[in-house]
């Protein structure tokens, strides 16, 4: 029972990293560079914060189901004291979002990207991909990582 319990968590785990990660691609590669390049847009910090408003839900999910799933796992496999160094890298980077998406982001960035929205909307949203690509990069480096990791690979 207890491997059958694993193999849904790791497979929880997997889905929640790909709609997490992913949907953190396509807010960094697409959404951002859209909203900004667009000239035709009257409210760029709306239409902004309307669409990722909307995964904003969805990445607090799958931030929780990839914390629980991957923190049972270590436990089933009791794994908390030869963690390799992949590991403390996946953990790193879901406590860096889990910090954002629950503490920071609705305690301070969401007002100063609002304040700083309106004295320089251009200057807002190059901060804004810039912070983003910084997390997408070193959520990829993780994912590519873990993978390898995982697969016996050693760095």
């Amino acid at each position: 029972m207890e491997y059958n319990s694993f193999i849904i968590a790791r497979a929880l785990h997997i889905v929640a990293i790909v709609m997490w990660i992913g949907g953190v691609a396509f807010v960094t590669t697409v959404l951002i560079p859209s909203i900004r390049s667009a000239k035709s847009i009257d409210n760029k910090l709306h239409l902004f914060e309307m669409l990722e408003g909307k995964f904003g839900f969805q990445a607090k999910l799958t931030t929780v189901i990839t914390g629980v799933s991957g923190f049972y796992m270590l436990d089933v496999m009791n794994a908390w004291a030869t963690m390799n160094w992949w590991i403390h890298i996946m953990i790193f980077v879901w406590f860096i979002f889990t910090l954002v998406l629950f503490i920071l982001e609705p305690l301070i960035l969401h007002r100063w990207f609002h304040q700083q929205a309106e004295k320089n909307i251009e200057k807002a949203f190059f901060y804004l991909q810039w912070m983003h690509t910084i997390l997408l990069s070193i959520s990829l480096i993780a994912v590519f990582c873990g993978v390898a990791g995982a697969h016996g690979f050693f760095f």
